[in-house]
């Protein structure tokens, strides 16, 4: 994943969840899709490479922030189609939130003189 603003491991885990939850806060979709998605939206910067992205969908189920369910993909393929619990739905409201403040605090400290 390319996140120049990541601050270290855990902060680097933290925005992939964030970005992970978000992308499926639109729509389920497959661990293919969602890491397609997330270079779409973020015009290519993001680019999340499938040894991350599988573990963090583990991770992120294990907590309970997703779940998943098999399902068929267009192309006639089963795939793992992940969701967003309620919890999940919290906890990516929460973090947009601490991301907001992080951002606005550095976007201060980058405006002083």
């Amino acid at each position: 994943m390319l996140l120049s603003m990541a601050r270290g491991p855990d902060d680097l885990r933290g925005s992939l969840d964030l970005v992970i939850l978000k992308t499926l806060s639109l729509a389920p979709m497959h661990g293919w899709g969602i890491g397609q998605r997330i270079r779409q939206m973020s015009s290519g910067v993001l680019d999340i490479n499938q040894g991350s992205l599988y573990p963090a969908l583990q991770r992120l189920e294990k907590q309970r922030l997703i779940r998943s369910d098999w399902g068929t993909t267009d192309n006639n393929r089963r795939a793992r189609y992940y969701r967003l619990t309620p919890s999940g739905r919290r906890a990516l409201g929460d973090e947009i939130d601490s991301w907001q403040r992080f951002a606005e605090g550095l976007g201060a400290v980058l405006r002083s003189t």
